[in-house]
């Protein structure tokens, strides 16, 4: 590949970056003295890149009823209540997630290798020696050698975090085996900032509070995404053009 061929790609690329940050950019200037709008209310199951949830499922039970029987067999209560069971129904999720790790790792080798290679005596042939290399050759010191290596490693993580808060999710599909599909979406606002928590994941009729509210450590396939969108973030994150070039550049 040619300088030229490289450089018309790397132009390119470039170009096509800047295409996509002035697209961005026009749509920023025209919100300039604005506040972040906030997304409009929607069916999760119309997203584009919604996907219904597949799980292992048990063999179907037969249904078979009590004559003069309060009691419906596979029922999981005998008296109605206001939780959430079916799609369209919503709960309250109790977000409570603590994260902690400290971790120390240290490593530390060290080898040490010596060979003595001599041949005072073999069947008088060792006088032939200076034949084969140089005449100076003395065979009790044919071959001295030695290596030393050593290598250390350290290396330590520490972390803390807490996201403690609620939000309410709507039941998106109903599985065969009884339990729910959940997802929740919440936008905030606050002056020129948008906060944005997305819950979502599987969850058991039984795991549900008599106040239709459910622990997120209580949910399977938990997603739980906390973060947003504005003035501060913005500055936050490095410009398009340093991003490519993070991309581009192999040093």
């Amino acid at each position: 590949m040619t300088v030229v061929s490289r450089s018309s790609r790397l132009l390119a690329a470039l170009l096509a970056a800047s295409a996509l940050a002035g697209c961005g950019s026009v749509d920023r200037l025209s919100n300039v003295g604005k506040a972040p709008t906030l997304s409009a209310i929607e069916d999760p199951t119309a997203q584009a890149g919604y996907k219904p949830v597949q799980m292992p499922m048990p063999k179907p039970e037969p249904v078979s009823y009590a004559p003069n029987s309060l009691w419906r067999q596979g029922a999981r209560g005998f008296f109605k209540d206001q939780r959430a069971r079916q799609i369209g129904d919503i709960l309250t999720v109790k977000v409570k997630v603590t994260d902690k790790a400290n971790i120390d790792n240290a490593t530390k080798r060290s080898r040490s290798n010596a060979d003595n290679l001599a041949l005072p005596n073999l069947f008088g042939a060792e006088n032939n020696l200076g034949k084969v290399f140089d005449e100076k050759t003395d065979p009790k010191s044919l071959v001295d050698a030695s290596s030393t290596s050593s290598s250390a490693g350290q290396g330590s993580v520490k972390r803390s975090e807490e996201l403690v808060t609620n939000v309410a999710a709507v039941v998106t599909q109903l599985l065969p085996n009884g339990n729910l599909v959940i997802e929740g979406k919440q936008e905030i606002r606050v002056n020129f900032e948008v906060r944005e928590l997305i819950v979502a994941g599987v969850i058991r009729p039984e795991d549900i509070d008599s106040d239709n509210t459910i622990d997120s450590n209580k949910i399977a396939q938990a997603r739980i995404a906390y973060g947003g969108r504005g003035q501060i973030t913005d500055v936050q994150q490095p410009r398009y053009g340093q991003q490519v070039m993070d991309i581009l550049l192999p040093f």
